[in-house]
């Protein structure tokens, strides 16, 4: 599915707006854009996975991380991140900003990414409503078991997904790690209090 409406930021190589682009268009041309990327895991650090929807207009069926998008002109990469959560997973958890990536890859359908993406991250251990235009299945996988996965048939997985595993495991490791202990040390000290 693809909102034909729908525009995107493009940016330069330091991140800085100059115009909007149409969405189909910008995937078609390759022209540098802004992405946001969220990764929810649940309190024993699996991370949540959904494998996108067989209508999608690119990387159909493939897994990827929790969920992904861009922002809308005038619209904060945070906001955007909310937005694309609710909208595909049917969640709502506190996201916590990353860091910036980039990467750029040849897709099917003559698609091109060429992105700087805003890597978000939080803990949920609530059940997603996934959005059947969006998603096809989800899982909660171990963030090693997904780099051994991709060492066995990477071609079932998302560029993106293949590149933040490839480029950014350690980082992506240590925002679990933190955000995990600090919502155990939240539910320890509620339950401490009940």
């Amino acid at each position: 599915m693809l909102d034909e409406n729908e525009w995107v930021i493009l940016v330069d190589e330091s991140d800085q707006s100059f115009e909007f682009g149409p969405k189909l268009g910008t995937h078609e041309t390759g022209a540098l854009h802004r992405a946001i990327s969220v990764f929810v895991f649940n309190t024993s650090g699996e991370l949540l996975l959904q494998k996108r929807a067989a209508c999608k207009y690119h990387s159909a069926g493939k897994w990827a991380n929790t969920c992904c998008g861009h922002p809308r002109p005038n619209e904060s990469s945070q906001s955007a991140a909310e937005r694309r959560l609710y909208e595909e997973m049917g969640m709502r958890v506190d996201l916590k900003f990353g860091f910036k990536s980039r990467y750029e890859a040849r897709l099917d359908n003559d698609m091109i990414e060429n992105e700087i993406p805003y890597l978000y991250f939080g803990v949920s251990d609530s059940l997603p409503q996934p959005n059947p235009d969006e998603v096809s299945a989800f899982e909660y996988v171990r963030l090693e078991h997904i780099n051994d996965e991709l060492k066995r048939d990477a071609g079932r997985f998302s560029a993106w997904l293949i590149h933040y595993m490839d480029s950014h495991t350690n980082r992506i490791s240590s925002y679990r790690d933190v955000l995990v202990a600090e919502m155990l040390g939240r539910q320890s000290g509620a339950s401490a209090l009940a």
